[in-house]
C-alpha cells in the first residue's frame, strides 16, 4: 500500500516567505491599448506626452477680450466694446487666439445695438481661460508604477496623449480538478459522486484577482491520467492549481507526481482547515496541491494562491482588515494549528461580538453567511466565550453596526427575517441565548422553553435568569413539534415510548436546545431512561440537521418542527403547539433595529412566506410582554 505522510506542520507565514523565494518569479508586461486597460496594473510610469489643454481654451461662454482694453470699468464708468475690434463670441472650450487674453462670462455682458456690448467690470489678464497645461503638462506623471487603472485614469491618460501603455501580463492559471468522484453535471450526480464547485470558485476568484483561468474537467484518480494533466496544465499555464489529492489516501497522488515531475517545496501547513495543502513547482511554476473540501480550499487559495497572482500581476498583497471581537461561545482548537473559524459579527452595547458558524471544512454556506474569519494562533488550545479573537472582515464593518445580533434557539423563519433586514442569527439553543444574553453578547435571543412546572413557555426562564434586569418577550409564532419520519413512517414511531425500541435510531438536539428540553419533559414523565434511547447522545444544532439525518438514514426519528420535515418531504407526527418567542432587554425595546424586526414580524409579507413553510400559527405575534 502506497500511503504518503504528512513531512511537514509549518508555519502559515514561514511556508509562504519560502515558497515565494523559491519560485523568484519574474513578471512579465505586454502593450495594450489605452481604452483596453481597465483593472490592469501600470508595469512602469506613465508620463504625459502632450499638454492639456494644448491650447488656451475659453472656461467659460461669453466674449473674449483684451484685459488692458477693459481697465476702468465701472458701474458708474462702463465701457462700450465693438465686436472684431474689441471682443469676439466664444463658447466654452473655444480655442483664445491672438490678441485676446480674458473671458468675460455671457452673464456680465448688456447687449447694445448691433455689435456693442457694454460692460461693468474689468477683467484681469487669463480670467476664465484654460491655459495650456492647466490640467496636464506634457512629460510629467500621469499614473505611477503598480497602479491599478481606474475609469478616471483612462481619461487622464487620454488627455495626455497616450494611447498604448505596458502593463503586468495577467498568469494564466490552470485549474484541475481531481478524483473519481467529482462530476461537473447535475445529470450525472448519484450517491457517491460530488458535483464539482469548487473549480467553479477558483475560476471566479482568479478573474476577481487580476488572472485568466484556465479550467480542465475533473480527471478520475489514475495515476497515468493525472501526469499526463498535470505536465499539459504546467506547460498550457503559468500556474497550476490542483484541487483535492493533497491527502495521505492512497489514491492520492498530487505529492508524489509534483515530486516526480519537479520538486515539492512544502507539503503541511500548520493550519486548520487546510493542513495537506501542498506548495511545488514543475519547470520553476508553481504547482499547488488544494485540499478538496470547499473552505480548505477557499481558504488556502486567499492565503497562497493570491500572494502568487500579485507577484504576477504586480499589485502589492493588500492587509487584511483585522478587528477584534468578543467571542460569544467556547471554542476548542489545536495547539499544533493556527485556526480559522467562520464567525457571524454585530455590534452589541459597542461591543463587536462574534458568533462561531459550522466548523466543517466542507461546510460550504458556513463561507456564504460569514461576516469574517475567526483567527486562533497556533499553540493556543481553544477561546472561551466572552474571550476576544481577531476576525479579518469579509463583509463592510458599516453593514455589520447595522445588523441585528440573534442568538438562540434555531428555527427557519430566522432564514426569512434575515432576507428581510440585517440579521445575524447565532444557532446555539434557547439556553445558550439566555447564557449570551446574560454576558451582553446578542439583541435578543430567540426561545421554547417549557416550564415543567406551570406548562408555560419562556416567561419564568425570563424571570429566572434575569433578577435584576428588566426583561420582554416579542412573541413570536406558535410552532408545530412532533416526531420527524421517513415518509410513510415505516417504524411506527407514534409517540415517546416507541423511541425505546432495538431498531429505532434517534437523533437529538444540543442540550440547552427547547426542543431537547421539550424531549426531556416527555422522557420524565413517560419514566423513559434517556440510556435507553439508541442515539440520544448524537446532538446536531438545527431542525434541518434533524431532518436530514432522517431524510438519509442515519436516523429513524427526531424531535423537530413540522416546517424542517415538509422542506424534506418527510412524515411528521404532531407531539405540541409551542410558543416560539424572543427574549430582549427592556430598554431595547426603543432600538431602532428591535422596531424594525417587530414591524417586519408583523407584516403580511412575512406571514404569508411563513405560512408557505407550514406547521406556524399567528397568535398575538409582535406584541409585547413584559418580564420583571
Amino acid at each position: 500500500m502506497d500511503r504518503s505522510i504528512y513531512i511537514d506542520n509549518i508555519d502559515i507565514d514561514l511556508a509562504k516567505k519560502r515558497y515565494l523565494e523559491e519560485l523568484n518569479i519574474t513578471p512579465q508586461y505586454e502593450e495594450i491599448s489605452v481604452r483596453d486597460s481597465l483593472d490592469r496594473i501600470t508595469f512602469e510610469a506613465i508620463m504625459a506626452r502632450t499638454s492639456s489643454p494644448n491650447y488656451n481654451a475659453a472656461a467659460m461662454d461669453g466674449i473674449c477680450v483684451k484685459a488692458s482694453d477693459t481697465y476702468g470699468a465701472t458701474e458708474t464708468n462702463p465701457k462700450i466694446l465693438e465686436i472684431d475690434k474689441d471682443f469676439r463670441y466664444i463658447n466654452t472650450g473655444n480655442q483664445i487666439m491672438d490678441p485676446f487674453d480674458a473671458v468675460i462670462m455671457i452673464e456680465e455682458v448688456i447687449n447694445l445695438e448691433e455689435g456693442k456690448v457694454k460692460i461693468l467690470q474689468a477683467a484681469y489678464p487669463w480670467q476664465d481661460v484654460r491655459q495650456i497645461g492647466e490640467d496636464i503638462v506634457a512629460t510629467e506623471m500621469i499614473i505611477p508604477s503598480r497602479h491599478k487603472i481606474r475609469p478616471m485614469d483612462i481619461g487622464a491618460l487620454i488627455s495626455g496623449g497616450i494611447e498604448t501603455l505596458k502593463v503586468y501580463k495577467r498568469p494564466k492559471i490552470g485549474i484541475l480538478p481531481t478524483g473519481s468522484e467529482i462530476i461537473e453535471e447535475f445529470k450525472d450526480l448519484e450517491d457517491g459522486k460530488i458535483i464539482d464547485s469548487n473549480s467553479r470558485v477558483f475560476e471566479a476568484a482568479v478573474i476577481k484577482n487580476g488572472g485568466i483561468p484556465n479550467r480542465y474537467p475533473p480527471h478520475k484518480d489514475d495515476r497515468e491520467v493525472l501526469k499526463a494533466a498535470i505536465l499539459k496544465g504546467v506547460e498550457e499555464n503559468d500556474m497550476l492549481l490542483i484541487n483535492a489529492g493533497s491527502s495521505a489516501g492512497t489514491a492520492d497522488y498530487t505529492v508524489k507526481l509534483i515530486r516526480e515531475l519537479g520538486e515539492v517545496v512544502i507539503h503541511g501547513v500548520a493550519m486548520k482547515p487546510g493542513k495537506p495543502t501542498i506548495l511545488g513547482m514543475i519547470d520553476h511554476k508553481p504547482v499547488i496541491g488544494i485540499p478538496g473540501f470547499p473552505v480548505s480550499a477557499f481558504l488556502v487559495f486567499d492565503i497562497f494562491v493570491v500572494p502568487l497572482i500579485n507577484q504576477f500581476t504586480g499589485l502589492k498583497d493588500n492587509e487584511p482588515e483585522i478587528v477584534q471581537a468578543t467571542i460569544s461561545k467556547r471554542v476548542v482548537s489545536s495547539l499544533k494549528n493556527r485556526e480559522f473559524i467562520r464567525v457571524n459579527l454585530g455590534y452589541v452595547n459597542n461591543k463587536l461580538v462574534a458568533t462561531p458558524l459550522s466548523s466543517g471544512a466542507g461546510v460550504t454556506m458556513s463561507l456564504v453567511k460569514a461576516d469574517g474569519i475567526g483567527i486562533i494562533p497556533q499553540n493556543v488550545e481553544g477561546i472561551d466565550a466572552g474571550d476576544t479573537l481577531d476576525v479579518e472582515l469579509m463583509k463592510p464593518l458599516s453593514n455589520i453596526k447595522r445588523t441585528l445580533v440573534s442568538i438562540g434557539s434555531h428555527d427557519l423563519i430566522m432564514d426569512i427575517l434575515g432576507d428581510m433586514m440585517e440579521l445575524s442569527s447565532g444557532h446555539v439553543g434557547s439556553m445558550g441565548g439566555i447564557l449570551a444574553m446574560k454576558r451582553g453578547e446578542c439583541h435578543m435571543a430567540p426561545i421554547h422553553l417549557l416550564d415543567e412546572d406551570s406548562g408555560q413557555y419562556n416567561i419564568s426562564y425570563g424571570k429566572r435568569y434575569f433578577i435584576d434586569k428588566k426583561m420582554a418577550l416579542i412573541k413570536g409564532v406558535k410552532r408545530q413539534q412532533g416526531f420527524i419520519v421517513q415518509k410513510g413512517n415505516p417504524k411506527g414511531i407514534k409517540d415517546f415510548k416507541d423511541l425505546i425500541g432495538q431498531d429505532i435510531v434517534y437523533v437529538n438536539r444540543q442540550r440547552g436546545a427547547g426542543t431537547r428540553i421539550l424531549l426531556d419533559y416527555h422522557l420524565k414523565v413517560d419514566g423513559i431512561n434517556s440510556e435507553d434511547i439508541q442515539g440520544y447522545s448524537r446532538e446536531l444544532s438545527t431542525h434541518m440537521a434533524v431532518a436530514t439525518a432522517v431524510k438519509t438514514g442515519t436516523a429513524t426519528t427526531g424531535l423537530g418542527i413540522y416546517s424542517a420535515a415538509k422542506a424534506l418531504d418527510l412524515d411528521f407526527v404532531d407531539i405540541t403547539f409551542e410558543d416560539y418567542d424572543f427574549l430582549v432587554p427592556f430598554v431595547s425595546l426603543e432600538d431602532d433595529k428591535i422596531q424594525e424586526f417587530i414591524r417586519i414580524l408583523k407584516s403580511q409579507e412575512f406571514q404569508k412566506r411563513v405560512e408557505a413553510l407550514g406547521g406556524y400559527r399567528f397568535e398575538n405575534t409582535g406584541e409585547i410582554v413584559v418580564i420583571e
